[in-house]
């Protein structure tokens, strides 16, 4: 990461900010780390802004706070990704629908 880039998501604080345990970012399991990669390296493609990542991260725990839905960070953190690349047009939701449930009936796995 660039250190503007390292700088930005350091300094994510409040609801937005990276779960850390040490000063280390913590992942659960390995599509937490995946997924935030992805936005990571396709942000440094220029593809997007970061603010505009973070905006959508924001109001997506806020709206699922609001609606009491259990959920992880990096839940949060998919699904604001998710639409970031809809609402880009990178993908359809069509198409992330039939990946979503290529992995949810095993007939994808790539772990």
């Amino acid at each position: 990461m660039t250190t503007e880039l390292d700088r930005r998501i350091g300094n994510m604080d409040g609801a937005a900010a990276l779960p850390r345990k040490n000063g280390e970012l913590v992942f659960a399991a390995p599509w937490e780390g995946r997924i935030f990669g992805m936005a990571v390296a396709l942000h440094e493609r220029q593809l997007y802004g970061w603010d505009d990542f973070r905006t959508r991260l924001i109001a997506e725990i806020a709206a699922a706070e609001a609606r009491g839905a259990p959920s992880s960070y990096y839940e949060r953190w998919l699904a604001s990704f998710e639409t970031l690349l809809v609402g880009r047009g990178f993908v359809t939701q069509e198409e992330l629908d039939a990946r979503t449930s290529d992995y949810a009936s095993g007939a994808r796995d790539d772990d």
